[in-house]
């Protein structure tokens, strides 16, 4: 069957940006087509296996087409997703909102601060709307078995031993952990969870910690179930393995989009991409949700048949002040033993402790932030325990000598209940320690450009954000003393004065004007009608909490513009004749 070649609007990418903006204007009468570079992952389909998860990475010419996507820059290591539903496969399921006090740019060379071109008012509405689709809720601490989820009860003591040094939060989560009007319980069937695209069915939250290698289970309230759902439900055409290449302003108006198809079918062989036919469409609208690089880089990609484009395309990079470190052999003073942390029992993140900002003019000092608990798949649990292996050379020692005391009779009993239990080990070393993760308002100083081979480059560092990483791992070592933590230990890129973003943001940002960003306050590029940017690049700087929110919430507003544009531009019909 042909497929449509020319639509009111083109979507690239599925991430927050784009799934959004695909189901306001597919609700909104118009043609849509969504072009995703990766493939769809209805429940149980993701990686566990060591074969599979070794095959799960984003990269078609090696035979690649998984789910991670990692970049190396200069300064900064970075994760992103490739698949039906973007970085809500791989996120830590927070909805936080931005600050109202920290949408300002405080970085410029005059010391003054810029207010951003949108504001918490403004974006208000947009946080309620999206909070309300992706059914944002926060963990049922106050509910068994939740109650008994020993990270975040470390979190809370960790907060009632800082007092002053900031504030626990219990933020909305994109989970289903019940069923409406019922006491949440894991593993239930969700009532109407076959409502997708995938028309499969899906359980409440089992509190198996996997949400940020995929939830296989369904319990994640990812964009498939969503917002992509309700757009196809609204006549949305969704492909997926089909990655932009170029684009092209039309001499009549819209764009002409390329795009290749990928094979599955080539998984595990090399094959030369660039050998791969494009196909064509037409449209007179084009949002660019492919993601912080992704938009970047085909905006710099094809800036030659873009006149005008702005100077800005490329500034005002930032990690959104990532930074990763274990609190590692937490011990329980008063019973001289390991403290349960238990990283892998519940969600990914549970918790949100908040350190104050010199903005929200309380007398604190710095740039502030928020350190987060975070889980541990339970597979790789078991991984980090057979790394002991002076302790299990031990045990296993143990166990045979025992073996050959009884096998020569010097030893009797015949229950090994106990013996075999001692050789597996007590498992502390998994048990007794916690990830945690940081993010806030670091400085959006980096530039994207094309290095001499046409590939993305990144000039970002760490050195100007010193001071804000400095204070970021002092609280860190705060909240891991509480716990008695034996050892406080770093991400190892640390360092090399390097650090690793789940969050990358800028490259697009938005502005005033040409001279000051990207796109305008509606995500529309400057010069080029018609051309939408819809995703974390248009961010002039860190969201400060996880920006998922706040980015989805831009295009929930962008969407009102494109909508009014649209439906401005259709002919009128004839009054009828009297």
């Amino acid at each position: 069957m042909p497929q449509d070649t020319h639509f009111d609007a083109v979507v690239v990418g599925t991430g927050f940006g784009g799934s959004v903006m695909a189901y306001r204007l597919a609700e909104a009468g118009l043609r849509v087509c969504v072009l995703e570079r990766g493939r769809a992952y209805p429940p149980g389909s993701f990686a566990r296996t060591p074969t599979d998860l070794a095959r799960n990475f984003w990269d078609p010419s090696e035979g690649l087409y998984g789910m991670f996507d990692v970049w190396s820059f200069d300064g900064v290591e970075s994760l992103v997703s490739s698949g039906l539903g973007g970085g809500s496969l791989i996120y830590a399921n927070v909805l936080l909102r931005k600050d109202e006090k920290w949408f300002v740019n405080d970085d410029l060379p005059s010391g003054a601060n810029r207010k951003w071109p949108v504001d918490y008012r403004t974006l208000e509405p947009h946080y309620e709307a999206v909070e309300r689709m992706m059914q944002a809720t926060p963990y049922p601490f106050d509910h068994e078995p939740y109650r008994s989820t020993t990270k975040t009860q470390a979190m809370v003591d960790a907060a009632r031993r800082l007092p002053g040094v900031g504030q626990l939060q219990f933020p909305p989560l994109a989970v289903t952990f019940g069923n409406p009007g019922v006491p949440p319980v894991p593993g239930e069937p969700i009532v109407g969870g076959e409502r997708n695209l995938h028309h499969r069915a899906r359980l409440t939250c089992q509190l198996c910690g996997e949400c940020d290698i995929g939830c296989n289970s369904g319990s994640k309230n990812t964009l498939d179930y969503n917002y992509l759902s309700r757009a196809a439900e609204h006549g949305a055409d969704i492909r997926t393995l089909c990655e932009v290449r170029g684009f092209e302003p039309l001499s009549g108006g819209g764009y002409v989009v390329r795009y290749v198809e990928h094979d599955l079918q080539r998984a595990g062989t090399r094959f030369d991409t660039r050998a791969l036919m494009p196909v064509e469409l037409t449209c007179d609208y084009l949002v660019l949700s492919a993601g912080t690089y992704g938009s970047t880089y085909l905006l710099l990609k094809n800036r030659p048949r873009l006149p005008g484009l702005s100077d800005a395309l490329g500034t005002r990079f930032s990690g959104n002040g990532d930074l990763l470190t274990f609190a590692v052999e937490c011990t329980d003073a008063e019973r001289a033993c390991a403290r349960a942390m238990n990283p892998s029992v519940g969600p990914v993140i549970t918790t949100a402790f908040r350190v104050p900002d010199a903005l929200d003019e309380t007398g604190a000092n710095g740039r502030g932030f928020y350190v987060e608990d975070a889980g541990i798949p339970l597979f790789m649990v078991w991984l980090l325990e057979s790394t002991d292996t002076v302790g299990a050379f031990k045990r296993g020692f143990r166990f045979g000598w025992r073996r050959l005391m009884r096998a020569l009779h010097l030893s009797r009993g015949s229950n090994l209940s106990g013996e075999v239990s001692a050789m597996l080990g007590a498992g502390a070393r998994s048990e007794a320690m916690l990830p945690l993760l940081g993010m806030g308002r670091d400085i959006p100083n980096g530039r994207m450009s094309l290095d001499a081979d046409g590939d993305l480059a990144n000039d970002w560092s760490t050195k100007t954000s010193w001071a804000y990483f400095t204070r970021v791992r002092s609280v860190m070592k705060q909240m891991a003393d509480a716990w008695g933590a034996e050892r406080f230990a770093d991400d190892p890129l640390w360092y090399l004065r390097r650090v690793i973003t789940v969050h990358p943001l800028g490259g697009c940002p938005m502005g005033f004007s040409a001279e000051q960003g990207v796109v305008d306050p509606f995500g529309e590029v400057f010069g080029h009608d018609g051309l939408f940017v819809a995703d974390g690049s248009v961010l002039p700087g860190p969201v400060g909490a996880n920006p998922s929110l706040t980015i989805a919430a831009c295009a929930d507003r962008f969407a009102d513009r494109l909508i009014e544009r649209a439906h401005a531009a259709r002919p009128r019909p004839a009054a009828a004749a009297r």
